[in-house]
């Protein structure tokens, strides 16, 4: 077995100190010259030097990694939020271990546990069940989490941050902009859990002041194939609608695949408005007409607060951020 290049090799090499190389290696605060890092990193990989990990927790008592925790590794959303707290977790020399719970309470627990475990340090996630009861015992341990919300939430003493986009505010918009299009007969289609309630909310606020009455149509999930199948249902009404509101892209595309099916044209029979401005949103024909909530801005915030120096401290309270969104009009409505 070939032998474990250590930082005393590295240092020999060099012909410094392995404090030297140690804090170099591990990015610690410095006033070495530049030249002096330089060939530290250069000897290093040589070497072929590759940093214990384990060794690192047990001195530190930290892991250098953090969970996210999502609901549908599937959904292209969560794939651009991971990209970007991957994105401020490189930088730090930490790694993101991702967890998909299906938007189950039993595996959001599990992978919060993670961190009980000593597993993780921190952990970030979309959870559709757990709630602030399920959080305190890992804040109270100084375990800081950031958690995506669709909507604000009420911040206190421990450790625990919100990202929200204001999700009532933007499917009253998506809405409004149907209705000064002409459209009268919108439906809602939407999964359950999650940010659906908020999104309902805005739809609803929407139709009433409108004087039109709201109509929902759900499915335990917002997968494309529930977009697809509660669109074939809505297409067999004899009032077919003439506006779609989807709670997310994926069941926007479902609806569109059904239409196509049914030769029902978009836009000119049926509009339809998606949310999250997935990447497939702009290249699914017609393009589809979303709410964009910018994920990977979402995941890098997210990163950043968790690398803050005071990031579960006991000292260090809880925050609550709203973040940006936008209505990108295209040619599906």
């Amino acid at each position: 077995m070939k032998k474990r290049v250590t930082q005393r090799d590295v240092a020999n090499l060099v012909g410094v100190s392995q404090a030297v190389v140690s804090v170099v290696l591990n990015k610690g605060s410095h006033a070495y010259p530049q030249e002096t890092v330089d060939r530290v990193e250069a000897a290093a990989l040589q070497l072929g030097y590759v940093p214990n990990r384990f060794a690192q927790a047990l001195k530190t008592n930290k892991t250098l990694s953090v969970a996210c925790i999502i609901p549908d590794i599937a959904n292209p959303f969560y794939a651009s939020l991971i990209r970007g707290v991957q994105s401020v977790m490189d930088k730090h020399h930490y790694d993101v271990v991702v967890a998909s719970t299906d938007g189950l309470r039993e595996r959001e627990l599990h992978f919060l546990r993670w961190a009980a475990q000593g597993r993780v340090d921190a952990v970030i996630g979309t959870f559709f069940n757990a709630g602030m009861a399920d959080f305190e015992p890992y804040l109270q341990a100084g375990i800081p989490i950031v958690r995506i919300e669709a909507g604000e939430k009420k911040t206190g003493p421990l450790p625990l941050h919100t990202l929200f986009i204001d999700n009532v505010a933007a499917a009253r918009e998506a809405v409004d902009y149907l209705l000064r299009k002409g459209h009268k007969n919108i439906w809602m289609i939407a999964g359950t859990g999650g940010p659906q309630s908020a999104r309902a909310q805005g739809y609803q606020q929407a139709m009433e002041q409108a004087g039109l009455p709201p109509r929902i149509l759900t499915r335990p999930d917002f997968s494309e194939q529930s977009g697809y199948q509660m669109a074939i249902q809505l297409f067999s009404q004899p009032a077919r609608p003439d506006a779609l509101f989807a709670a997310n892209d994926l069941m926007a595309i479902g609806v569109m695949r059904a239409a196509r099916e049914k030769g029902i044209a978009i836009p000119g029979q049926l509009a339809v408005i998606g949310f999250d401005d997935i990447p497939a949103s702009a290249l699914v024909t017609p393009s589809l007409t979303t709410l964009a909530q910018f994920p990977e801005q979402l995941g890098q915030r997210a990163g950043a607060i968790l690398m803050a120096p005071d990031a579960g401290a006991a000292s260090s309270h809880g925050s609550s951020t709203a973040m940006p969104w936008r209505l990108i009009a295209r040619e599906s409505a």
